[in-house]
């Protein structure tokens, strides 16, 4: 295991390097482009992502590495460990000026994350989970919704479809990891999405909501795995485990509609 206090250094030091070129309610003070049709980057998530790739390599070079903003090398499915690596989670809100941004990073042995860290420099939040240890944000131990009642469920969302005006919308930031941290500390009962995600999306956030008590599983109730050939999942259900049967039961149709 790589020297977990070095590695949180390296994740608030790629964080703080984010938050030099942040500016409230402006454009950050580096280049904006699309990669992709609605899917921007800046040089800022370039360089935290070259950053991170230095520092957690120095700590221990025979780990491989998938991150969002680094072409996918196929050795890292021979090696036993990875780090997965999204540089900045929520690049919409960094690049709007937005706080609901964070530097997500997650080791993974085999198919399971076993170290995460999360850190969002704007709002001063640490999240660190270490597998079978628990979850802290700023030291403090967190523990995960326990709704037992899907009706009233609170779900971080800028809006809700007539058929979910059954539950009640909370504050969402852009970042789906810190989505799924408030499952963790109990400021929300249920994430949930619909489309194709990337494992650099929800690695460290899934260790992190797991470790407080939440259920983390793909839109149909399945397991998420980690450091597949293609590192992508259908969707996220990530809830209190009292709603997590519900909260597929009310996806199933759609969830079918869309795979089809």
């Amino acid at each position: 295991m790589p020297d977990r206090d070095a590695a949180i250094k390296a994740i608030c030091e790629a964080g703080d390097l984010a938050l030099a070129a942040w500016r409230e309610g402006m454009a950050p003070a580096t280049g904006v482009w699309e990669k992709s049709k609605d899917n921007p980057v800046s040089e800022t998530d370039l360089a935290v992502d070259a950053l991170l790739k230095q520092r957690l390599g120095d700590l221990a070079p025979n780990i491989g590495w998938l991150s969002e903003e680094t072409v996918d090398h196929p050795d890292r499915l021979s090696m036993s460990r990875q780090w997965l690596v999204d540089p900045i989670d929520g690049t919409r809100d960094y690049i709007r000026g937005r706080s609901g941004w964070c530097v997500s990073v997650a080791l993974v042995e085999g198919s399971e994350a076993v170290f995460a860290a999360m850190y969002a420099p704007v709002t001063k939040q640490l999240w660190v989970a270490h597998k079978g240890e628990g979850t802290t944000c700023n030291g403090k131990r967190l523990f995960a919704s326990t709704r037992s009642d899907f009706i009233g469920a609170r779900v971080p969302t800028d809006a809700l479809p007539k058929v979910d005006r059954d539950l009640e919308m909370v504050h969402k930031p852009n970042s789906i990891a810190m989505r799924m941290t408030m499952v963790a500390c109990d400021r929300a009962d249920l994430v949930a999405t619909l489309r194709w995600g990337h494992e650099w999306d929800i690695a460290a956030a899934h260790l992190i909501a797991e470790e407080a008590g939440a259920v983390v599983t793909s839109a149909t109730g399945e397991p998420i795995r980690y450091n597949k050939r293609e590192p992508m999942d259908f969707g996220l259900i990530c809830c209190a485990p009292g709603i997590h049967d519900a909260a597929v039961e009310r996806l199933k149709e759609r969830a079918a509609s869309l795979l089809a």
